[in-house]
């Protein structure tokens, strides 16, 4: 279903050129600079938001200090280290709140946690804190939850820190509300994921970067859900590698500002598949069965105009009766390379510019050289392409390894 917006994109595009020299002449990376990406550059550079310890599945358990969790009784932990979770209990908390320079790595070697109202992991404070599974595990939280003082604690894994979750094991998530929620950056490099949640499955602040493992969503609500109510630059969702498969009751993926896929099988049942404002895909495998639209680009950051970009993989989209369209796009629409294979009533829908330059298209079965527009009289034409005005980075610029 198209969500119309205000298009005032004469002015945007004298706006967007000028930042654009504004930000060359200051000095400003390229990247932050440009004002479009119909040639196919990638948005984000994958080498910058990964450190190698965020690669690292293996925990050094040299000086690890190890914890087996008894009901009833939380566990505090203040200061940098590796740290071994094992053993099974209700109404248990393991609670970080370090210094703000601290690195904190859980490992969960086969450990259990039930609990009624509150978090299972919550990270009050630490630079950064890693999730490492070595033995399968399973957190879950089954009743409504309870505030810490003013903060929601909404999830079962719940973090106000940078958070890495990576491993050799798989861990179980089994959530009233959202399956792991994070405040900053939210980083999944390995291990095997099971999320059931009555709200968002993965949710984070500033950015989700997945690099690999592999993980099954089942969400009431968002698959995974990137957004920044504070800054709508950032909000966004890379996506490099792994096996995701997600079964949602609204978005499948949906980020405010920046979704990039570059490599990976995504798998997507959903009211709709992918929702953002730039919406980029480069590679991979993605399939999407969708109620409403499959992908679906909308105003929702100010870093953008919205576009859809396919520079390369396979698309794969499947659309339900009625007014639904496989790409809607409230701006433009470019099909650089890859395959996009699209079933359905209303397969495209651009108010802008919809453009296939390389790859191939295929609509309910037939291959065509331009793209359909459901949108009557066939749209305004190109109206200065696609706009970035920056781009998501936060404290750590565009995505860089923290």
């Amino acid at each position: 279903m198209k969500k119309k917006v205000n298009r005032r994109f004469g002015m945007m595009r004298k706006i967007l050129a000028l930042c654009a020299v504004i930000a060359l002449c200051m000095g400003i990376p390229t990247a932050l600079a440009q004002t479009g990406s119909q040639g196919g550059a990638a948005l984000l550079n994958a080498e910058e938001l990964f450190s190698d310890r965020d690669l690292n599945q293996s925990p050094d358990l040299s000086d690890a200090v190890t914890y087996t969790v008894q009901s009833g009784e939380d566990i505090l932990i203040t200061e940098a280290g590796v740290y071994v979770l094992t053993g099974s209990a209700e109404n248990v908390t393991v609670c970080v709140e370090a210094g703000e320079k601290d690195k904190v790595q859980l490992v969960l070697d086969g450990v259990t946690v039930t609990n009624s109202d509150f978090p299972c992991i919550y990270v009050k404070s630490a630079d950064k804190v890693f999730i490492t599974t070595v033995s399968d595990s399973a957190l879950s939280v089954t009743g409504a939850f309870r505030k810490d003082g003013s903060v929601n604690t909404d999830g079962a894994v719940f973090s106000r820190a940078d958070l890495t979750l990576n491993g050799t094991a798989a861990l179980t998530v089994t959530s009233a509300d959202n399956g792991v929620v994070c405040k900053d950056d939210l980083k999944i490099t390995g291990g095997t994921y099971r999320i059931t949640a009555s709200s968002k499955a993965i949710e984070a602040n500033d950015s989700i970067r997945i690099r690999d493992g592999s993980l099954t969503l089942q969400a009431g609500t968002d698959g995974l859900h990137a957004e920044n109510k504070d800054d709508d630059t950032l909000g966004y969702v890379y996506i490099g590698g792994g096996s995701i498969s997600v079964n949602a009751g609204d978005d499948g993926v949906h980020a405010s500002s920046l979704v990039q896929i570059d490599g990976g099988s995504l798998e997507i049942t959903a009211a709709e598949g992918i929702e953002g404002t730039y919406i980029q895909i480069n590679g991979g495998t993605v399939s999407i069965q969708a109620r409403d639209d499959g992908i679906n680009a909308a105003q929702k950051s100010s870093a953008y105009r919205p576009t859809v970009e396919v520079n390369g993989g396979d698309v794969s989209i499947s659309m339900g009766a009625g007014d639904a369209d496989g790409v809607d796009s409230n701006g433009d629409i470019f099909i650089n390379g890859g395959t996009v294979t699209v079933t359905g009533n209303s397969t495209f829908d651009y108010d802008g510019t919809g453009q296939i330059s390389g790859g191939t298209v295929i609509v309910n079965g037939q291959q065509v050289s331009t793209l359909p527009n459901q949108f009557m009289g066939g749209g305004p034409g190109n109206m200065g392409g696609p706009g970035n005005m920056g781009g998501p980075g936060g404290r750590g610029g565009w995505g860089r390894g923290r």
